[in-house]
């Protein structure tokens, strides 16, 4: 029987058996389970809608698909908010002045789980509150210093899935900016850090916890006992608590959470020294989670078995967006957004076994030099929407799958066409149709119901494409540009012309680098660029190598000392806007955030001669003083990205801006998150203060409640005004002789 109307047809979803007997509270473990926390009900009046101009992103529909939750920023910070698919009018649901990062609503309809950034740092939550604002609970990551992550529910919506990380007891005494906490080998970041047995080995074998001998990860059947051990053993009041050892503090576990408190959070799966730990989905039996670990560019898709912890199968994955893949809705296929054995991410169909074990990997869906950059399916299991990255924008795809147990093809294939560039977020309907995300040169982020018929209309609630900016001054569209590399690599990007520029004469030129390194710029609107370009100036923003949308060959270029050739490749792109004759070469600027802050300190040291000024953003100055500050889990992803700090530390050394501090001889504006525990503040302030020793002009701006990411309106506001009155001055005025 051909695959039916991918979008026309309805399914229900499969009830989950009993769990398996749950831990106590605060039993044995990698990290100590979660403590629910209740918090007061949201029962004040909406906040007043201070932004016109405004975003709205990440939705997430209840299972009637009548009603959506989503983020939006319209009270100036990113909030949790509830509106009906074809109403005009949205209310929050949780008014507190909190970041909000994720959003999923249970299928059962009763809970909405959400993760939210106290003081805007990387020490997040997850709440969970009913849709109409009463119940509302931390359901992990209340306690001081530790951290949580949203995983998926369970298919019958009983039980969420909740990554913790627990800091060091000296990690969790963070001393504000200027004093990063100590890391988790007791060392500080002044003195650097000598890493202990903990460290994990690029591409080397991880370790079964509980004391049991090392295991590699293979990827073939059969596998051998998980990395992710979850023995069980009674305790002392006879209930079933995980066996895994003795509790390590810069562990990763993932736990089974109820939020209505009637079941004790189950421990799923944890794993010492991780980089990365999501649980993506959960098979309707509750047999087996399908989880997403692993460093940067390392990342793995492990089929667990629940009752036991066994990995069953393990593959390869791309990075980007963490919501890896899906099982059907007999746990006999596992659809999977990779890229193993490929330069692009494609769809991946993968046969199990009654055991979970692999008997067969095929290609699914696949496209020529595009990425699959979104992979969503509903719990029915027969159909799945894609969205493909072609050259930054998307193309949307919608697939039929083949019935559960069989091996026929996907299809019949159906594309939307899409009023704006870019989709961020996908969230299926179980009736058929869907909500997406979407983000464009021309418009803030905005949400976008397609029918059945994949015929786009956009959420009443979601700004009008042209409140985007004041009147006046209309968004400027970029034009994508090519160039090639002195080792002859051809690198991307987009180019902003300010709209007051004389079209036939050289402008000052901001080169804009984006963060990751495997993050990809893309056609989106920028507050931060359209600022600029009200000044005055233009901006090109490239994809050095190391970005993700060119293949994983592209990403991988500049790992090790392949980063050398990344900071060339920013004077090459400065160089050939000059020969376009586009910029100005005595009026060039360079500015970035996270990486793309390391790039900007990077180049203005390596290439000293050829910018006249810099603005670095939230970047590493020193990647010893780096790995000692920021958090255990993020410094195991960066070790398999950008070198280990103990056995590369030369390479390390040489690579880091301080070292070369003495070249700096453009003015620098430093700005930093005072909660910033991705890349301390102190990063930013020892680059400023070497500046300054050596006298150049050097200043440091840091924004107050905001973390590695800038989430308050008002801080954006500062940010980008602050940016551009630094680069106008510098670049605005007529070239010295």
């Amino acid at each position: 029987m051909p695959p039916q109307n991918p979008l026309g047809t309805a399914g229900g979803t499969a009830d989950l058996p009993d769990a398996p007997a749950s831990a106590t509270g605060r039993g044995p473990g990698p990290v100590p389970a979660p403590v629910p926390v209740r918090m007061p009900d949201h029962r004040s009046p909406d906040p007043p809608t201070v932004l016109a101009a405004h975003g709205c992103w990440y939705p997430s529909a209840d299972p009637t698909g009548e009603h959506v939750a989503f983020i939006c920023d319209r009270a100036g910070v990113p909030q949790l908010w509830c509106g009906p698919a074809r109403g005009a009018e949205a209310h929050v649901l949780d008014g507190d002045p909190e970041p909000v990062t994720e959003v999923s609503w249970s299928p059962d309809g009763r809970w909405i789980a959400y993760t939210s950034a106290p003081g805007g740092g990387e020490h997040t939550r997850v709440l969970v509150v009913r849709p109409d604002g009463t119940g509302r609970q931390v359901l992990a990551g209340a306690e001081p210093g530790s951290s949580a992550h949203l995983g998926c529910w369970t298919r019958d919506g009983t039980a969420l899935a909740v990554t913790v990380a627990q800091p060091s007891a000296a990690g969790s005494e963070h001393g504000g900016p200027g004093h990063p906490p100590p890391d988790a080998y007791g060392a500080s970041a002044a003195g650097g850090r000598t890493p202990g047995a903990a460290w994990s080995e690029r591409g080397g074998p991880a370790t079964l916890l509980g004391g049991g001998a090392a295991h590699e990860v293979v990827r073939q059947d059969p596998a051998p006992p998980s990395v992710l051990g979850a023995g069980r053993r009674p305790a002392a009041d006879g209930a079933l608590v995980p066996d895994l050892g003795p509790a390590r503090s810069d562990g990763l576990a993932a736990y089974l959470v109820d939020p209505d408190g009637v079941n004790a959070p189950v421990l799923l799966c944890g794993e010492e020294g991780a980089a990365s730990l999501r649980v993506c989905d959960t098979s309707a039996d509750g047999r087996f989670a399908l989880v997403r670990r692993g460093p940067r560019g390392l990342r793995e898709a492990l089929v667990v078995d629940t009752s036991s912890g066994r990995t069953t199968f393990s593959l390869h994955v791309a990075d980007g967006d963490p919501w890896i893949g899906r099982f059907s809705a007999d746990a006999r296929t596992v659809w999977l957004r990779s890229d193993t054995e490929r330069e692009f991410a494609a769809l991946l169909r993968i046969r199990l076994d009654e055991g979970g074990a692999c008997h067969g990997v095929s290609v699914a869906v696949e496209r020529e030099k595009s990425a699959l950059d979104l992979l969503s399916v509903p719990d029915h299991g027969r159909w799945a929407v894609l969205a493909w990255n072609v050259h930054g924008a998307t193309e949307l795809e919608s697939v039929g799958l083949p019935f559960s147990g069989r091996d026929g093809g996907v299809g019949p294939h159906h594309r939307p066409v899409l009023p704006h560039e870019v989709v961020t977020r996908i969230a299926p309907l179980e009736r058929g149709g869907l909500f997406v995300a979407l983000s464009g040169s021309r418009r803030r982020p905005g949400i976008w119901e397609l029918d059945r018929g994949l015929v786009p209309a956009r959420a009443g609630w979601s700004a009008r494409d042209e409140d985007a900016v004041p009147p006046g001054r209309p968004p400027v569209r970029p034009v994508p540009l090519r160039c090639r590399a002195r080792d002859g690599l051809t690198l991307g990007g987009w180019y902003y012309r300010a709209p007051s520029q004389d079209l036939g004469r050289p402008a000052p030129c901001v080169i804009h680098l984006h963060g990751g390194p495997e993050e990809q710029e893309r056609p989106v609107f920028s507050p931060l660029y359209h600022e600029l370009l009200g000044r005055g100036l233009d901006v090109f923003a490239p994809d050095v190598r190391g970005s993700s949308g060119w293949g994983r060959s592209f990403v991988d270029a500049d790992l090790g000392a392949g980063r050398f050739a990344a900071i060339d490749d920013v004077a090459d792109c400065a160089a050939h806007v000059v020969s376009l004759g586009y910029a100005d070469p005595v009026r060039l600027g360079v500015m970035g955030r996270s990486y793309g802050g390391y790039l900007t300190m990077a180049s203005l040291v390596w290439h000293p001669d050829l910018f006249r000024a810099g603005v670095a953003v939230c970047g590493m100055s020193d990647f010893a003083t780096f790995f000692a500050g920021t958090e255990p889990w993020i410094a195991q992803s960066a070790a398999a990205k950008y070198g280990h700090p103990e056995h590369d530390r030369e390479l390390l050394r040489t690579l880091s801006p301080m070292s070369r501090v003495d070249q700096l001889r453009a003015p620098v504006l430093a700005v930093h998150g005072e909660h910033d525990t991705n890349v301390p503040p102190t990063e930013s302030e020892q680059f400023v203060r070497a500046a300054r020793d050596r006298g150049v002009t050097a200043q440091q701006l840091t924004l107050r409640n905001e973390g590695h990411e800038f989430l308050r309106a008002d801080n954006r506001r500062l940010y980008r005004r602050a940016a551009a009155d630094w680069l106008e001055w510098h670049l605005g005025r007529s070239p010295i002789p």
